[in-house]
């Protein structure tokens, strides 16, 4: 086994998530196999009670782990599938070693940091990183691991040292250290200052670690008298130095790496001979067709599609990243130059009429002028009345709605008070005495503990109606796979209601209880999904629903549905022309007798696009 460790220095924000997302990227294309690991220095267990203020969003794995947004980035740009112990935390870390101090473990020993919790830490990275998560038997060749926070962190020092020692267990040869720092431009003299850099280096190497990689972040490419000079100072060569400067899109990073030769630069600090890479190309190449397409593909876009975002953490993007990226994906599929309008729930309610009257006219103006409305999940009651409102807007007006978590339960809410008029009907989670409950705490959630006790991970969704929308999207199948993260859910004994009223729950769990997708039959698109289906969404495989979206708020829903229910699926190409849809399956479509196709059944309950 090989390792990447990617550190960051300077300040925090670099993006060291997504260069050590693109170095892997690379390194694929090389012919690897690549696994990742993300070390988060907090003291929390995991990212599951956290603010989105505090951390930006949580991302959710199929085992059910909430982890920092950064898996998100791995599983996208390596289209893997990470677990739960891919993340390792300052709290995860400390209990594991508590715990083995309770059952006597360490025989009467002293339990300090050094050596038992820099052990531990190191007989995890090695643990984890034989777990294979690219659906392929046996390990991987390269795993890439972040170090999160910045160099000089008091809280990361003992991974810092965990890091050290960890480089001499594995031996020369098998560990590579990729700096990313900051090489920032004075706008007075337009001078790149390489001081910042130097004194970061200067502390990690203080700390025991030495890098061989130095990845500089900048607003341009380093001039060579600056690469100069950063080699000199920092003892590192010239062609190990590498620049990210600021690009028109995200998918151009890995390609940056490229063209600068990083990865020859990663396989020789890590002794791995040429052999490695496909015959089918030139030798040092990495073959990243794909993504040349889609970041040239991206950058000639010209037609726009709106989309309203309804949410209350619209101050900060990261938030919802993975419904941007999802968003983005699907954008893309379309053909489609996405424009994002940040509404915040807030605004669009009455109270903000009176005290604030140019936000709330602001946001309306927004919401009404966009080609689609997406209300994500969230938790709290601030701001709820607002995603009714944006809810009913998209259902009167025949807008394009798509609800996630929350979106979808605040959608049913809505239906039940203006089109059954039960004016009192709610969620328990904001009223917990409604006397109309549309949606309630579900009986197996705990109600005195709030870290990883809601119904998480990956569950099977069953469609119960062949010619529902998100059935056509999904590619005609019977059952789908994808992710959730809530703790409320709809009233089962209300279901009946909502459906002789017209509101149709076209997909259930296993128990036919569960309520997972909702649909307005005689509107243009209107759905709600209790799962987040932006979690499984790749460039190349963007998740149905979110294209579903896109495609209805630019005109396109009637061509995509049909080709998604056409028998032959054809994968979308990245190139300018007419749109072609690609059809998001799970496994091999195979015809029942109810008009579904199911998918290939995957004994860890893992659903696998195809």
């Amino acid at each position: 086994m090989k390792y990447v460790l990617v550190t960051g220095g300077v300040v925090s924000g670099l993006g060291k998530g997504v260069t050590a997302s693109s170095i892997g990227v690379v390194l694929k294309a090389c012919g690897l196999r690549i696994t990742s690991i993300k070390i988060d220095p907090y003291l929390n267990t995991d990212a599951g009670t956290m603010s989105p203020f505090e951390h930006g969003e949580v991302f959710v794995l199929d085992d059910g782990g909430e982890v920092d947004l950064d898996l998100g980035n791995y599983e996208r740009f390596l289209d893997i599938k990470l677990t739960r112990d891919n993340n390792i935390t300052t709290g995860k870390i400390y209990q594991s070693v508590i715990d083995k101090e309770r059952k006597g473990e360490y025989l009467g020993k002293t339990v300090q940091v050094v050596p038992h919790i820099t052990n531990a830490i190191q007989d995890w990275i090695e643990r984890v990183a034989m777990i294979p998560v690219d659906g392929k038997d046996g390990p991987a060749d390269v795993c890439v691991i972040e170090l999160g926070g910045t160099i000089g962190d008091i809280e990361s020092m003992p991974f810092i040292e965990a890091l050290g020692q960890f480089s001499y267990r594995v031996g020369p040869g098998n560990f590579c250290l990729v700096h990313v720092s900051l090489v920032p431009v004075l706008n007075v003299v337009g001078e790149q200052k390489t001081k910042p850099t130097q004194h970061s280096v200067r502390g990690l190497r203080g700390l025991g670690l030495t890098p061989n990689i130095l990845a500089c972040r900048s607003t341009k490419e380093l001039e060579e008298n600056v690469k100069e000079k950063l080699s000199q100072f920092c003892h590192v060569p010239a062609a190990n130095i590498v620049t990210l400067y600021d690009v028109s899109n995200i998918w151009r990073i890995p390609l940056l790496l490229r063209d600068q030769k990083a990865h020859e630069a990663i396989l020789k600090v890590l002794n791995i001979q040429r052999f490695v890479y496909i015959s089918s190309h030139f030798p040092g190449e990495p073959k990243l067709d794909e993504w040349v397409a889609r970041a040239t593909m991206f950058d000639t876009l010209q037609d726009t599609v709106r989309i309203a975002m309804v949410g209350k953490y619209t101050g900060l993007s990261d938030s919802y990243l993975s419904v941007l990226k999802a968003l983005l994906h699907a954008s893309v599929d379309c053909r489609r130059k996405l424009v994002v309008d940040w509404v915040a729930s807030t605004d669009l309610e009455d109270s903000t009429k009176i005290e604030a009257p140019d936000a709330y006219e602001s946001a309306w103006n927004l919401l009404k002028g966009a080609d689609g409305i997406l209300v994500p999940g969230g938790f709290g009651d601030r701001g709820v009345q607002g995603k009714i409102l944006a809810a009913q807007y998209a259902r009167e007006n025949n807008v394009p709605y798509l609800g996630i978590c929350l979106g979808m339960q605040m959608a049913v809410v809505e239906y039940a008070r203006n089109v059954m008029n039960l004016s009192d009907a709610n969620s328990t989670e904001f009223d917990p005495n409604a006397k109309t409950p549309c949606v309630i705490f579900m009986p197996e959630g705990s109600k005195t503990h709030m870290g990883g006790t809601m119904r998480l991970g990956s569950r099977r969704t069953f469609f119960k109606v062949a010619d529902c929308k998100s059935a056509k999207l999904y590619g005609n199948v019977y059952y789908v796979d994808e992710r959730h993260r809530h703790r409320y859910e709809v009233n089962p004994d209300m279901v009946p209601e909502f459906e002789i009223a017209g509101l149709q729950f076209v997909g259930k769990d296993e128990s036919g209880r569960r309520m997972e997708i909702i649909e307005i039959p005689n509107h243009q698109y209107f759905v709600g999904a209790q799962f987040h289906p932006e979690f499984k969404s790749t460039p190349s495989k963007p998740s149905p629903l979110f294209v579903g979206l896109i495609a209805a708020s630019s005109g396109q829903l009637g061509k995509v549905l049909q080709d998604c229910s056409s028998d032959h699926v054809i994968p979308a190409k990245h190139q300018n022309g007419p749109y072609v849809p690609a059809v998001h399956q799970n496994g091999h479509a195979k015809k029942l007798t109810n008009g579904l196709s199911n998918g290939t059944y995957y004994p860890n309950g893992n659903g696998v696009h195809a």
